[in-house]
């Protein structure tokens, strides 16, 4: 038997141990930046976007057709000619991430709030989209 038996009852098993072998071996394992959660409820979409070391005037948020974009860029620090990098985890430059909004938003209805690098957008559902209680009439 040339592999353990996880490996032929799927086929791709092989393939995400060897990816997650790599990235880590290599340190090559990317994540989407910034990293966002994204939630609803009746009244809304809320959405948390991580960006430590960013500027509020460097970050761009735009709606149209129902997707919600965020774009921005990361300055990479300046440290002189002589520095010498010993590690280097963390991104810099241009970053952009678009979220499908499950309803149509305006963007009279974004709000959006930045303090600790944490980036907070509340999108407001119309009042035409919202779920209503329908009454019930008596025969």
């Amino acid at each position: 038997m040339l592999y353990p038996t996880t490996f032929t009852s799927d086929p791709f098993a092989l393939m995400r141990r060897m990816s997650r072998d790599f990235d880590r071996t290599f340190g090559t394992q990317a994540t989407a930046f910034p990293q966002v959660n994204v939630w609803q409820n009746e009244e809304a979409v809320a959405i948390t976007a991580e960006l430590p070391g960013v500027e509020p005037s460097d970050i761009e948020i735009m709606v149209k057709d129902n997707v919600l974009t965020l774009s921005g860029e990361r300055s990479q620090p300046d440290l002189g000619d002589d520095a010498v990098w010993h590690r280097r985890e963390r991104g810099f430059g241009r970053f952009r991430r678009a979220i499908r909004l499950p309803f149509d938003a305006r963007d009279d209805q974004v709000e959006a709030r930045f303090a600790d690098g944490v980036l907070r957008i509340a999108v407001a559902r119309p009042e035409e989209d919202k779920p209503r209680r329908i009454e019930i009439k008596a025969a």
